[in-house]
């Protein structure tokens, strides 16, 4: 069994603060980041091993299948650089590149940023059992501090991962203003793996996340006790029901949660009014088109210089280089 993730203080306010905004607005929004706490991780664990949850088994494909060809499109040679994964959780796709690199003897170093620390504990000590000779840095906190961190050793060439569709927690205007400040932060000639997940047939997509076992709603209600324990609320979880959208034509996949009744919730002082099916907007899952990939890297200074589709071409992994 593994620790409880100790929380600090300045973190605990800044996850305060961030509930208090999201539920002080017209459309009552929680951050999604937030889900990742030990009983989240591990019911996320869950999702990815459902049937129903294809992404997993599609970028899976690309990087057990297709390793080759990522590491060709990286024109990486025998140039020393750093591989940064933002969100790395577990690492199950990754861990084939880890894997690959180390066998063919590139010299790299390997940075996953994840804001659970829980998550990368687990992840330091699986790695070193299963590629002890691979060099790694963890970094606990969100992308783009973390990214700072990381980018300090300025001669050495970046090599980012942003993987299992994270890019479409966001929406698009999200994404392109997420994806800027990526390119932001690296050099030119930096490269970018980020993994995006296809339109396809709508219930396909639907039922990924509204799977009948109801390991989604428990993951999204899961949050809610979060915020209780930490931050002392009085959430009653029972009087929250999860609910689930998919508009195929805009591409967004939506997770709400709906307020049974009318109910005040207390919040470190804070109070907040909820009417009957009131709705709290906890996350979008956006699905895209490849020309919608090809439009977001160009605007945002990038080209893509490879795409990797899996054997049911559902999902792509899409690798951009800043210019």
């Amino acid at each position: 069994m593994q620790k409880n993730t100790v929380q600090k203080p300045k973190d605990q306010i800044v996850f305060l603060n961030d509930v208090v905004t999201g539920l002080s607005q017209l459309q009552k929004k929680l951050h999604s980041k937030y889900f990742y706490d030990e009983k989240g991780d591990r019911l996320f664990q869950k999702i990815m091993e459902m049937p129903e949850y294809y992404l997993t088994a599609c970028e899976l494909d690309i990087f057990k299948n297709k390793t080759a060809e990522l590491v060709n499109d990286l024109a990486i040679n025998q140039t020393p650089f750093d591989l940064i994964e933002l969100g790395a959780g577990d690492a199950l796709k990754s861990t084939y590149l880890l894997k690959y690199l180390t066998a063919a003897d590139i010299n790299f170093t390997y940075m996953p940023i994840d804001i659970s620390g829980n998550i990368l504990a687990v992840l330091e000590q699986n790695l070193k059992k299963e590629i002890p000779d691979l060099d790694i840095k963890l970094l606990q906190g969100d992308y783009f501090k973390m990214l700072e961190q990381a980018m300090h050793a300025p001669n050495k060439k970046k090599v980012l991962l942003f993987l299992g569709g994270n890019i479409g927690n966001m929406d698009v205007a999200e994404a392109f203003s997420f994806c800027k400040e990526l390119r932001n932060k690296v050099n030119k000639g930096d490269l970018l793996i980020t993994g995006f997940d296809l339109k396809k047939n709508p219930h396909t997509i639907l039922n990924a996340y509204n799977d009948p076992h109801g390991i989604t709603a428990s993951f999204n209600l899961n949050l809610l006790a979060r915020i209780n324990r930490e931050l002392g609320a009085d959430f009653d979880i029972s009087k929250f029901q999860h609910y689930q959208t998919y508009d195929p034509v805009s591409g967004a996949c939506k997770s709400y949660l709906v307020s049974l009744t009318e109910q005040i919730i207390h919040i470190a002082g804070h109070k907040f009014s909820f009417m009957e099916n009131e709705l709290i907007d906890m996350e979008i899952s956006q699905k895209y088109e490849l020309q919608d990939i090809d439009k977001l890297a160009s605007n945002s200074g990038f080209q893509i210089v490879g795409q990797i589709q899996d054997s049911k071409n559902w999902f792509v992994d899409s690798v951009w280089q800043a210019l």
